[in-house]
């Protein structure tokens, strides 16, 4: 990163025996690629499940929209858990209410219910909304301790996880394994994987450090401004990008191309593999061009392999779009809230609010494309996406790092 700052006043207070950079880099690693196979567990099964339940399109949307109802439940109680009791009580926490999720997915599936599908979409939602942010925080924090572009590397890790979650569910629907099935063996796995990377976090990233009097220390300086807004508006646009393929880029295959759920997970997979070359890479382009000018080849990027999708003649080149739609979306979500996080004083409340938009995003999304598709086909709801990525070109500038601030 070109900006060096301080750790902001809701950091923590200092351990002697605060884990290592890398033991921590390695335990984000792993709650991220978690994270992505735990959505792509439920993504790359959303045919078998829509057809388990019998519900439509426009059904569909409602049904998912309890992931994105929970996510915002979950990002506004992570943010204030992780000022009261720090982002690792907030990442496990997170973990276990997305494994409960699935169980209950599971178990609405085996019972044909859509409600309890809802029900369950909700504790996964809010498991993946809180749990993020507690992710998030934690590694705008080790970015700042170690001053390089760390953030879209970690997020890689949740499309790998999401790639390789995708291929798992191709595996499974080309071998007729039931779904609950399925989401049983990724929660046993789950669960082994948080029990031993929530150990490896330090214990108190992103709470308040009391006063002498016990009050949170608070900061005269102001944290809201024009570049955060700017920022929210990036992120609104970009996280819908994302958002709408991971809710419904199985479904645009089977419905809007005519293909089988197989295929469809195929080229779900064939998105997170492309998010993560992406995300990999992205730590040292951004390093090396600056967050504007990546930023802006970025949206342009997704904007065009949306368009593809949108007007594609074949799956053959529908894939093509999508390759470009995932290498464009990827560090939407990343570098914005790196830009949020390189405040000296407000970095961890920047960063709350910048993943509370992107969540809003993944809200609105899910039930206004399932209305938009059950009235005009599910890829020319895409417009909708596409509309909303182009406006955050606007707002593209604000992703420069700001000016060095004095320590406070």
């Amino acid at each position: 990163m070109s900006v060096k700052h301080v750790p902001s006043s809701t950091v923590r207070h200092t351990r002697s025996h605060e884990p290592s950079h890398t033991r921590i880099r390695v335990a984000l690693s792993a709650a991220f690629m978690l994270t992505g196979l735990g959505m792509a567990t439920w993504v790359s099964r959303t045919p078998a499940i829509r057809d388990a339940l019998e519900a439509s399109t426009a059904e569909m949307g409602l049904i998912i929209a309890g992931l994105s109802v929970g996510s915002m439940i979950g990002i506004a109680v992570g943010g204030v858990l992780v000022a009261r009791r720090g982002a690792r009580f907030v990442i496990a926490m997170g973990m276990l209410l997305l494994l409960t999720g699935l169980a209950v997915i599971a178990t609405g599936t085996m019972l044909a219910e859509g409600w309890v599908v809802t029900g369950g979409l909700a504790f996964f939602g809010a498991g993946m909304g809180s749990g993020e942010i507690g992710q998030n925080i934690e590694a705008v924090e080790l970015e700042v301790k170690v001053q390089r572009s760390i953030v879209p590397g970690l997020h890689g890790f949740y499309s790998l996880g999401v790639f390789v979650g995708g291929m798992i569910g191709l595996a499974a629907n080309a071998l007729v394994v039931p779904a609950p099935t399925h989401l049983a063996a990724m929660l046993l796995m789950g669960l082994a994987a948080t029990l031993w990377l929530v150990r490896q976090l330090p214990a108190d990233t992103g709470a308040n450090v009391p006063s002498k009097s016990g009050a949170p220390i608070k900061s005269p300086r102001g944290w809201l401004d024009s570049r955060l807004l700017a920022l929210v508006a990036i992120i609104l646009g970009m996280a819908l990008a994302e958002g709408s393929a991971n809710d419904w880029l199985p479904l645009i295959v089977v419905d809007g191309f005519g293909q089988a759920a197989t295929t469809g997970a195929v080229v779900y997979a064939f998105f997170g593999l492309t998010m993560a070359i992406g995300r990999f890479a992205g730590g040292a382009i951004i390093d090396r061009f600056g967050r504007a000018p990546v930023m802006r080849s970025s949206i342009i990027t997704a904007a065009v392999g949306i368009i593809i999708v949108i007007t594609a003649p074949n799956v053959l080149v529908g894939a093509l779009g999508v390759l470009l739609w995932g290498v464009g979306a990827s560090l939407g979500f990343p570098v914005a809230l790196s830009s949020a996080g390189d405040d000296p004083v407000h970095a961890a409340r920047r960063a709350s609010l910048v993943a509370t938009a992107g969540y809003a995003a993944f809200l609105i999304g899910p039930p206004v494309l399932g209305f938009l598709g059950e009235h005009f086909g599910i890829r020319n709801a895409l417009l909708v996406v596409l509309a909303a990525v182009l406006t955050s070109l606007i707002f593209a500038g604000a992703v420069k790092p700001r000016v060095q601030q004095p320590r406070i």
